[in-house]
Formats: structure tokens, sequence, C-alpha cells
């Protein structure tokens, strides 16, 4: 009788235990890489919620590009604009291959891998410069104020190509052109 009722207490105290459990949610972006680049646009918590006023203020802004044939067009930068997907002849993972193909208008194998940008020499942020890092790479347009640059950024999300706004936190930047 007292193993019974010792066990019965025991199922008891654990089966009520478990009742507690909560869900496990991960608060941070998974472990970056080539294949899945680190942009943090991950949702936070309320306490850990930064105020956006910062990127509000470059919506308006707006940006002159040049073609090949010096033709200028302006644009809104309105947050984003996709101008293309995977380029032919890119691997899967291909911010390298497609920040190469706007560089030296070729693909440069080596430069598939976005750590291999960091072999470059470092320097000030610039137009036609490369922000780099392991896992993700983009070359800077134009500066938009403090450390955010309209990026053309190759597999930016999505597997697409955008142009957009980027902060340089995190990123060395390096002059592929020396």
């Amino acid at each position: 009788m007292i193993k019974q009722v010792l066990s019965a207490c025991i199922i008891v105290i654990v089966t009520s235990a478990a009742s507690q459990a909560r869900h496990y949610r991960a608060l941070q972006a998974s472990e970056c890489n080539v294949t899945m680049p680190c942009d943090f646009s991950y949702a936070q918590t309320r306490r850990e919620r930064s105020p956006r006023h910062s990127l509000q203020a470059y919506r308006s802004t707006q940006m002159t590009l040049t073609d090949a044939g010096n033709t200028a067009t302006t644009i809104v930068a309105s947050g984003e604009r996709i101008v293309g997907g995977r380029p032919a002849g890119c691997p899967s993972s291909f911010c390298g291959c497609g920040a190469s193909l706007r560089v030296f208008g070729r693909v440069v194998p080596e430069l598939n891998l976005a750590s291999n940008w960091l072999r470059f020499p470092r320097t000030a942020p610039a137009p036609g410069m490369v922000a780099a890092r392991r896992g993700h790479v983009f070359v800077l347009e134009q500066h938009l104020g403090g450390d955010m640059w309209m990026a053309y950024d190759a597999n930016s999300g999505g597997h697409a190509t955008r142009m957009h706004a980027r902060s340089l936190r995190g990123y060395t930047i390096v002059n592929p052109r020396s």
C-alpha cells in the first residue's frame, strides 16, 4: 500500500512539473552562413525593440544612378527595389557572384565565397567599394547618412537582388580595385 501511494505521489509531481513547460522560441537569428546571410531583420522582443526613426529618414532619399551610357536616372529610395534574381552562371548562394558582376562586369569564381572578399585591402566607405563579412557581401552605391548606404545587394533574401538601404555595422569595407 505504501509503495502504491508513493508511486502515485511521484507520478503526480512529475506530471504537474511537465504542465509548466513553455514553448521555446529563439530570440536570435540562427547561425549565419553563405546560404542564409544575416540581415538581422527577425522580430525582436518588446524590450529589445529599437526605434525605426533612423531608417524612416532615408525613405524619401533620392539616388541618382548612371548606366554604361552615362544616362542618369533618379530613383526615390522607398525602402527597396528588386532589380533581379540570381544571375546566369552564379551558384545558388550568389551574393559574392552578383557583387563580382557589379564590380568587374564578369563572374570571378573565387569571389563566389563572401569571405574571399576580405582578402582585398581595407578602405573607407565610398561608392564602388564593397562591404564584406563571412556569409554576405554587397556593393556600396550612395551614402545616405551615418552608417546607412544605398547598396547593390545580391541574394539579399528570397533569392532576389535588391537596391536598398543597408547599415555597414558588422561589415568590413574593402577596395576590390586595388
